[in-house]
């Protein structure tokens, strides 16, 4: 890793502290994280306030009824925390297989949320401040407001032509919150929510247990059952956040590490297996070859994730079988000079991933409604925004991912975290449906094979397989790139939109220094001191 390796324009230069960093895609979350290490608060404190202070600062990809998975390094060992829900127990298959399709808007793909769970789950297990000093921020954002941000205020925007329309009762609180005046607020512009301020005083004084078992799960049951919604006091009362242990493989000095399935990043890990045995590293990193070999390999990994992925309690296949060294030698055996005509895709996501880093303790954390705003649905008079997890199901039959009541989706959001020789080397992330996986891989292979820093690392030009041949380019990716894998048979599509490339974040440990990065693809900050 070279510090000095900056070859791809950025508006950034990799940030260095020795005593803890954070990087958010929001400045002003990672300024609620800093507040919080100043106040004496460590890197959970840090990485909390970071996640509670986005629901407000970019309520276009997450929010109070978002979900959330975690891993944090506490020095010894890695924790995995996976905080997503079941579909409601009451809503049948028939009901929410309706109009034949997988529904994306509304009450039907509605899950029981589980952010404020994690964020308490968090706090108890490693936090240090108070629970209610980690609200503070968050709390004065929407009170005070803030000046929109010029990515989020265009993705924001761009829920006019989607939620105008609507006329459905369930859907006003949400154009009422965000569409004041009839319109999305625009970059420069200021965006209050004292109904949001309210609520998150609420969980913070109750610990989140108003948010399940109290007045705020009575408000989201009692509005589900006058707007024709599914969610039930009993769902909400009966949900769990789980510690779980991550999934890890070895590519080629590093280790790196994934949540466990219903989450997508086995795909990775799979990808990067598949990799490790096709010498990679004697191919520049912008040709022609070192592109075709990793999208290959991201296909296979992605047509067995599709196909054998979800609610563990479902799955007929196991993350230990798809991880199986001599299986992925067979998929490797696959990849030759043409592109393979493999089917998969899922639709774009909505996310926000941060990290943050001390002495102590190193977290990687994201949170997502899904689809951008989510469901549509927010729960009157609370800011509550509710996630559609629900769209990521299936209605194949026999397939594990089919709609079940009160299941666990499928799952696209995936924090990630790298070790060498068993040493925590830091926490990293990309957003944005099912390129994180594409986008974990592309990073990983930056710093081990080719030596980027960081910052270089994630402002690198990226790919995106969406699905068969068909594989989007950013408009910097070099020429002879383009040409080289229209030639291997690629369908190559230059995407001018950065949203569809992730937004990411990474802070790694270098010595007694942390460097820490945020990409240019979103409105982020990467703080160190």
């Amino acid at each position: 890793m070279n510090l000095n390796q900056y070859p791809y324009p950025s508006r950034r230069n990799v940030v260095v502290g020795r005593r803890g960093a954070v990087a958010t895609s929001q400045p002003q979350a990672a300024l609620a994280g800093m507040e919080m290490f100043l106040a004496g608060g460590n890197a959970v404190d840090a990485a909390v306030a970071a996640a509670i202070a986005l629901t407000v600062l970019e309520p276009t990809s997450n929010g109070i009824g978002a979900d959330a998975f975690a891993l944090v390094h506490d020095g010894q060992r890695l924790h995995g925390l996976s905080a997503y829900g079941m579909s409601p127990t009451g809503l049948d298959f028939a009901t929410f297989a309706q109009s034949g399709q997988v529904p994306t808007r509304g009450w039907l793909p509605v899950t029981v949320p589980g952010a404020p769970s994690a964020w308490r789950e968090l706090h108890q297990r490693f936090g240090r401040l108070p629970f209610e000093a980690l609200f503070q921020p968050a709390i004065r954002y929407a009170e005070e407001g803030f000046a929109v941000t010029p990515e989020t205020g265009r993705n924001w925007q761009r829920i006019e032509a989607v939620y105008g329309p609507l006329e459905e009762a369930c859907f006003q609180p949400f154009k009422r919150v965000f569409m004041p005046g009839g319109r999305a607020p625009r970059p420069g512009e200021v965006w209050y929510s004292p109904s949001h301020a309210a609520t998150l005083r609420e969980i913070a004084r109750t610990g989140a247990e108003s948010f399940y078992t109290g007045r705020l799960a009575a408000q989201i049951a009692d509005f589900a059952a006058a707007t024709g919604g599914y969610l039930t006091r009993a769902d909400l009362a009966a949900y769990r956040s789980e510690w779980v242990e991550p999934l890890s493989v070895r590519y080629r000095g590093l280790e790196v590490h994934e949540i466990p399935p219903a989450g997508q990043g086995i795909a990775a890990l799979m990808a990067l297996k598949i990799l490790e045995g096709l010498e990679l590293e004697k191919y520049p990193r912008d040709s022609m070859e070192s592109f075709h070999l990793q999208i290959e390999a991201m296909k296979l990994a992605f047509a067995d994730v599709q196909k054998y992925v979800a609610d563990p309690s479902f799955m007929t296949v196991s993350a230990v079988d798809l991880l199986d060294s001599e299986y992925l030698s067979q998929r490797r055996e696959l990849i030759g000079e043409r592109a393979l005509p493999i089917q998969a895709g899922a639709p774009r996501g909505g996310t926000v991933y941060l990290c943050a880093a001390d002495g102590e303790l190193q977290v990687s954390l994201i949170q997502s409604n899904y689809m951008g705003f989510g469901s549509g649905i927010v729960v009157d008079g609370t800011g509550i925004a509710l996630q559609n997890r629900g769209a990521c199901f299936v209605l194949e039959e026999g397939h594990p991912n089919r709609y079940a009541p009160g299941k666990k989706p499928f799952h696209t959001i995936i924090p990630g975290f790298l070790t060498r020789e068993g040493k925590p080397l830091g926490p990293f992330g990309v957003m944005g449906g099912h390129m994180q996986p594409q986008g974990h891989l592309q990073v990983v292979v930056n710093l081990e094979d080719y030596g980027l820093n960081p910052q270089a690392a994630l402002d690198a030009p990226r790919w995106q397989w969406v699905r068969g041949l068909r594989v989007e380019l950013e408009p910097t990716t070099p020429p002879h790139v383009v040409q080289g894998l229209r030639e291997r048979g690629h369908e190559v599509i230059l995407q001018p939109e950065w949203a569809a490339f992730g937004r990411g974040q990474m802070i790694l440990r270098k010595g007694p220094a942390f460097l820490a990065a945020s990409e240019p693809r979103a409105d982020g900050l990467a703080l160190a001191w």
